[in-house]
């Protein structure tokens, strides 16, 4: 069995083993008594054997090793390699020994036996580290493919995140007005169902504009306001060319959200809530009141909404916490420019 086999092109192969070839015979042009002949047959004998071993350490390093994941230099094939290529050039030193009758066989034979070793190394050398090379990249895309297969499903894990306590709440006030006979029970069921309603159709997207998460918002607020009967307040300046820029959906929703569970509301003291641009930013902004039950908390909006801009954009969202002030700042995402 064998692996993907090395591919080098055929130009290189051939050139390389005619240059070689030449080379060998320099020192021949140099000598005094030039013999082209001589000359030209050292040269062919050189490149014959360069370009046999080309394509014998192609093929052995294409074999599929015994130990697939086994780094470095495999000694075995490297000493085979060597004693094969020690029988070639010994086979075609004896063919250049007939051609050419007059040489001395014993001084030719030690030189290009010589020659033929160090080609030989040089070739298998420089084939194991190209196919090191390929394996490396190989296995770079692989491990790169299984954590964008990973970051995806995580994200995918994000989006379908929806708060259970928040429905369970929502019940929960619906059932208390429709008790008192509240007249605002219909609006807040049709509120109720225009919230899920953007849930199911958001949750399959990346991105949407900022008007429809205010959308979005809206609803999560009118449920929100008949729950704490104005114990909190919201105000936003978001101007046309804001909304019309993009961001993960849900975002602004799981802000508020965590305003209004790590924050004390209160009809006495309400929590105010801003939502403005600055500097090429949408910041959400509120007093910190901490619940005192509040030290435990794991923050899954504020994380939720953290990975999901690192894996969408790779942008950071900013953070401020100075005691009296907690503000979140979300890059813009302008829609010419995202892809």
């Amino acid at each position: 069995m064998t692996k993907n086999p090395l591919k080098i092109s055929p130009a290189i192969i051939w050139v390389s083993s005619i240059f070689l070839g030449l080379l060998s015979s320099v020192p021949q042009i140099a000598e005094h008594h030039f013999n082209t002949a001589e000359a030209a047959v050292n040269a062919g004998i050189t490149s014959v054997f360069a370009l046999l071993m080309w394509y014998l350490n192609i093929y052995m390093l294409s074999l599929k090793s015994s130990r697939p994941n086994k780094q470095g230099i495999s000694y075995s094939r490297l000493f085979k390699s060597l004693l094969i290529g020690i029988g070639v050039m010994l086979c075609l030193a004896w063919i250049q020994q007939l051609i050419l009758s007059h040489i001395n066989f014993g001084p030719v034979m030690l030189m290009v036996e010589v020659r033929g070793i160090l080609i030989n190394l040089i070739f298998y050398m420089f084939l194991h580290l190209l196919q090191q090379n390929y394996e490396n990249q190989q296995v770079n895309m692989e491990l790169e493919k299984i954590k964008s297969d990973s970051l995806g499903a995580q994200y995918e894990l994000l989006k379908q995140q929806v708060n259970p306590h928040f429905l369970f709440n929502s019940l929960n006030t619906l059932k208390a007005m429709v008790e008192i006979g509240d007249e605002e029970a219909v609006d807040f069921i049709l509120k109720l169902s225009n919230f899920y309603r953007y849930t199911l159709e958001s949750r399959k997207l990346d991105l949407i504009h900022v008007s429809e998460e205010m959308e979005i918002l809206n609803a999560y607020l009118f449920l929100q306001q008949a729950r704490f009967d104005g114990g909190f307040s919201f105000t936003s300046t978001l101007n046309e060319e804001i909304l019309h820029t993009l961001i993960p959906p849900f975002t602004l929703q799981l802000l508020i959200e965590n305003c209004i569970k790590h924050n004390v509301v209160s009809l006495d003291k309400p929590l105010h809530i801003s939502l403005y641009a600055e500097d090429g930013q949408i910041v959400l902004e509120n007093p910190i009141r901490l619940k005192t039950a509040d030290n435990n908390s794991l923050g899954v909006g504020l994380k939720n909404i953290t990975l999901r801009y690192q894996h969408l954009l790779e942008k950071p969202i900013e953070i401020i916490n100075d005691g009296q002030i907690f503000k979140i700042k979300l890059p813009l995402i302008h829609e010419h420019h995202h892809h």
